[in-house]
């Protein structure tokens, strides 16, 4: 199995599909260990209080919550793509400007980010406490 391949199927695992064993694979355990070690403890978060509200607008920012969410409010200027179709959508995520992507606390996020980066995506970040954490920053 190619890195690229091994990554795949990394995503689809993160993501909840029942691909493949992967005690049984050691290219995809090798992928995820080499992801894993790279990134530090708090690499790939960011919490709200850290983005100045002139800057959002440098963000692509992904709302990872379902449609009926992201309705009743969201992150000015963000765009829903549900956590379980940031890779199959992956194709309007920008890799040349920092996207943003969160849910309500950060959680279903953090799964669609992992995903993303695995596939290359070196410029996600996942809001840390998500939606609830950024309105209460907001106050």
């Amino acid at each position: 199995m190619n890195k690229l391949s091994a990554i795949i199927v990394s995503a689809a695992l993160v993501i909840g599909t029942p691909a493949v064993n992967a005690q049984d694979n050691s290219d995809l355990a090798d992928a995820l260990n080499g992801y894993l070690e790279f990134v530090e403890y708090s690499g790939g978060t960011i919490q709200p209080k850290q983005i100045p509200k002139e800057d959002l607008a440098k963000f692509f920012i992904i709302d990872a919550r379902d449609a009926g969410q992201f309705e009743k409010g969201r992150i000015p200027g963000a765009t829903n793509i549900e956590w379980r179709q940031v890779v199959s959508r992956r194709s309007e995520i920008p890799k040349d400007k920092p996207v943003l992507i969160y849910c309500n606390t950060g959680s279903l996020s953090a799964q669609g980010g992992f995903a993303l980066r695995l596939l290359g995506f070196e410029n996600v970040l996942i809001l840390q406490d998500g939606f609830e954490g950024w309105k209460a920053a907001q106050k």
